[in-house]
């Protein structure tokens, strides 16, 4: 049968949703994607995720690949797509565009760079519940900054991977990681080519225990290097997570 395939450009709020991912007894946003799309074209719809988010994270900027039957597609209109999809779905996902892509072309395996965000903030705030970290305590930002950067320098990350995956290697190739102020708290941003189950937590976890100084520079090192997951500091709450940012060489 022919088909084309599709890319859609999507966000949303983790809060209520146990991850990305399709999975028995929870529900994910790729379960309430996939019936919305099934409900518009009338048809069984299975999307591929460009990642797994897990229970709780956000995204801002996330995408998914489908296909349509060729006759189905010859009648497509995009925008109208957007708007009855979107009609469907909770208010916790929001459709921002579906576009035509080459057959070949895969939402996961076609992702050359992706990014993280993650927010805490230090003084209670009811508009940030669910959608950041509230810290107490001080943190010594420099120095915190200083073993991001000493990030760059390294390629395997088993000591921030969650244990037993099914990744076939732990390397990565992180090409930024610092932290900014933000209003009331910190933002955290991390880029890299691809990013292990958990990462991004285990190294805030880290990081907060070199803005504590219950270690410093050196120890941090030694901790990448271990590639000890127990080695690591504890993973931060998900609430403050959010995937920001998916590059692909033929999408603008």
């Amino acid at each position: 049968m022919n088909t084309q395939r599709y890319f859609i450009e999507l966000s949303y709020n983790g809060t209520e949703y146990h991850g990305w991912q399709i999975q028995p007894n929870a529900v994910t946003v790729q379960e309430d994607l996939d019936k919305a799309l099934s409900v518009f074209f009338r048809q069984p719809v299975a999307t591929v995720g460009c990642g797994r988010t897990d229970t709780g994270v956000h995204a801002t900027q996330f995408f998914v690949h489908f296909d349509l039957p060729a006759e189905t597609a010859s009648t497509l209109d995009p925008g109208r797509a957007v708007t009855g999809i979107n009609s469907l779905l909770s208010y916790q996902i929001a459709i921002g565009r579906i576009f035509a892509v080459d057959n070949e072309a895969h939402a996961r395996f076609g992702a050359t760079a992706r990014a993280y965000h993650y927010h805490l903030h230090f003084h209670k705030d009811p508009f940030k519940l669910n959608r950041s970290w509230l810290y107490k305590g001080s943190l010594d930002v420099e120095a915190m900054n200083q073993a991001a950067a000493a990030i760059l320098e390294y390629t395997d990350f088993s000591c921030f991977s969650k244990s037993n995956t099914q990744t076939f290697t732990n390397n990565c190739k992180v090409v930024e990681a610092y932290f900014t102020l933000t209003d009331g708290g910190l933002q955290f941003t991390i880029r890299a080519d691809r990013f292990l189950r958990n990462m991004v937590r285990a190294i805030v976890g880290t990081l907060i225990k070199v803005g504590k100084k219950e270690i410093n520079l050196n120890e941090f090192r030694e901790i990448i290097a271990s590639g000890s997951r127990s080695n690591a500091g504890q993973s931060v709450p998900a609430c403050g997570l959010y995937l920001v940012n998916v590059v692909y060489p033929f999408v603008k």
